[in-house]
């Protein structure tokens, strides 16, 4: 089969694999019909900071149909379309058995600790996988780990009625947070991103209202809650100096740098800042929210790519040039 591996820092190479073996005990084996590249992809790409000792196919944003069930799997059969959860927990931790799994002492996460669906084929193990409505499009059910993700830090956040909330960076889970605070939250949703091009979508999309983190309005105003999503320390110092008492900021970007910051700033302030990490509990309400989020989440992809494409786009999408929040891969040319 055809699969994308990730041997060093920006050394991505598509290559001929044998298939999959057989599923064992407890795995499902899935032919991919969608994977999404996700920020993390890109992240490891330029720096390899979860490259491990054995070389892995990237892609942890799947849907795919069940090819074959290992023995004692209940729920799946052949035909099936099943999205998949990142995490591989270890189920033994402290974390895992207060049911943290997202917390897990040793959390790894598909694509990394195990292939992942940059590739035509992956076996997976059942209790990584979610059953969702076959009739969806698997680009849209390549989409329930991000939305899965937005629904963490929506929750994390969790702003009180009538509240503005600032979404920094139009991204994809900046664009799926502000998606999912349209359809829930009263208050007005802002959206900043230096992508003019994103921020109109996501605004058109989701209803937000495009603002800037400069704009002397914005400051006088005070919002009280944001949610970042662009991984740039700049961005969240300008979001430590703009919001008003008492707030909350939901941290789901993933940096390059360390901030510099003043306590003082949080003590006084009562801000406080929330790490978001993946997802606790979220899949499967995300996997409810598919079919009825679906048109939107359709208009948030810029492009689906071919396996042999990959290394290309990874490249364009580092450069910025993204005018769209998600790229999909087919790795088998399309739906069945």
């Amino acid at each position: 089969m055809k699969a994308a591996r990730l041997h060093a820092v920006r050394d991505l190479r598509v290559e001929t694999l044998p298939s999959p073996p057989p599923p064992g005990p407890g795995e499902v084996r899935l032919r991919v019909e969608a994977a999404g590249i996700c920020g993390s992809d890109l992240h490891n790409w330029r720096t390899g900071q979860w490259l491990g000792p054995r070389i892995a196919v990237p892609g942890h944003e799947l849907a795919g149909r069940v090819l074959e069930v290992g023995s004692g799997v209940e729920g799946f059969a052949p035909g099936d379309l099943a999205g998949a959860d990142s995490r591989v927990w270890c189920g033994t931790c402290p974390a895992c058995r207060a049911g943290r799994r997202h917390l897990c002492a040793g959390l790894g996460f598909v694509g990394e600790v195990c292939d992942g669906g940059f590739a035509e084929e992956v076996v997976l193990p059942a209790r990584l996988l979610v059953k969702l409505d076959p009739a969806l499009d698997p680009l849209v059910a390549a989409m329930l780990e991000p939305l899965a993700v937005a629904l963490h830090a929506v929750s994390r956040l969790a702003p009180p009625p009538g509240e503005a909330v600032l979404i920094a960076g139009c991204g994809p889970i900046g664009g799926l947070a502000a998606l999912l605070l349209a359809r829930r939250h009263d208050g007005p949703v802002l959206l900043a991103d230096r992508n003019a091009a994103r921020l109109r979508t996501v605004a058109e999309v989701a209803g937000g209202r495009p603002a800037s983190l400069d704009d002397p309005l914005l400051s006088a105003a005070a919002p009280r809650f944001a949610v970042e999503a662009t991984g740039q320390v700049p961005v969240l110092s300008a979001l430590l100096g703009l919001l008003g008492g008492g707030g909350r900021i939901a941290l789901v970007g993933i940096f390059h740098e360390r901030l510099d910051l003043d306590p003082n700033r949080l003590v006084e302030a009562e801000i406080a800042l929330l790490g978001c990490h993946a997802f606790a509990d979220e899949l499967h309400e995300a996997a409810r929210l598919l079919p009825e989020l679906a048109p939107a989440l359709k208009r948030f992809v810029e492009a689906e790519v071919a396996l042999d494409d990959l290394p290309d786009t990874y490249a364009r999408l580092v450069r910025g040039e993204a005018t769209n929040l998600k790229t999909i891969v087919r790795p088998n040319g399309g739906a069945p």
